[in-house]
């Protein structure tokens, strides 16, 4: 078993997130129109990795083995297990044959109304609701955003063409998502994963660990824009998620009660509004 203990109060180093590149060489064979050729090929890592609070085990999610406590932290967050992380006392990263475990430790308040709302889980790399008890929870309060800045959609191409630039995993084997946080039109950090949830929450670990300004920004993601990924977003103050490819009805309606602009389909030759249009 390999342990990692990362503390909470201070910023963590890349050094402290991960020890995996998040993909692995296998020699494969490729067949190309009439020729046969054995080559190495980058595959993308998918490996399990629980979620424990205070000893009591919570999710099991499907997740590639990078930056493992931002996705921690993001998740806790994200999914408002915690309300900010000063409730989180500590993080331990354990190592097994197996996969990965990911030991937390909550304030007594937050873990009580965890276990009066507590979901069994098993996260997939494709999850939209993952595993929640009843439709009841799909209506959980969502919080009430202010207006996004206007400006941020007129650098939304400028960032899809930079975007290709900061995704190492997604070039060396094609497969990851990516989520990255934009000011004033520069992309600032880029996360990625096999899951379009896990990318995301590894950004808003980053973004809180970091005691970034959640309403100085946006998200950019190379993905589809989805429940689970607006609902993320809206519980941690961002105002605009911005989207390569397209976005659920569940996404438009969320947004749209929220007040956070969805901007999708963000090519190189523009975007399209699917909520908050007022924003334009």
């Amino acid at each position: 078993m390999h342990k990692e203990i990362v503390g909470c109060a201070a910023s963590l180093s890349e050094n402290d997130l991960t020890t995996s590149q998040g993909y692995q060489s296998f020699r494969v064979q490729r067949i190309k129109q009439s020729s046969t050729s054995i080559i190495e090929d980058n595959i993308i890592e998918e490996t399990p990795i629980a979620l424990s609070y205070n000893g009591i085990s919570h999710a099991v999610m499907m997740a590639t083995p990078t930056d493992i406590a931002y996705l921690a932290k993001g998740f806790s967050l994200s999914e408002a297990i915690i309300p900010n992380l000063s409730y989180l006392y500590d993080l331990e990263i354990n190592h097994y044959e197996e996969g990965i475990e990911v030991q937390m430790q909550i304030a007594t308040q937050a873990f009580v109304e965890l276990k009066q709302h507590k979901r069994t889980m098993e996260g997939r790399t494709g999850c939209g609701l993952c595993g929640i008890e009843n439709l009841q929870q799909l209506n959980r309060p969502l919080k009430k955003l202010a207006p996004a800045n206007p400006a941020w959609l007129d650098t939304l191409t400028a960032v899809y063409h930079h975007i290709k630039n900061h995704q190492p995993i997604t070039q060396a084997t094609g497969a990851a998502h990516a989520a990255a946080w934009v000011v004033n039109g520069e992309i600032i950090a880029t996360f990625e994963d096999v899951g379009r949830h896990n990318a995301l929450d590894k950004l808003l670990g980053y973004l809180l660990t970091e005691q970034r300004d959640t309403t100085e920004g946006f998200v950019f993601m190379t993905s589809r824009a989805s429940y689970e990924l607006v609902r993320k977003c809206t519980q941690c103050n961002i105002r605009l998620l911005a989207t390569i490819s397209a976005p659920t009805t569940q996404a438009i309606k969320l947004a749209n009660e929220s007040g956070l602009t969805l901007a999708s389909f963000c090519r190189e030759d523009g975007y399209v509004v699917y909520a908050q249009p007022q924003s334009i």
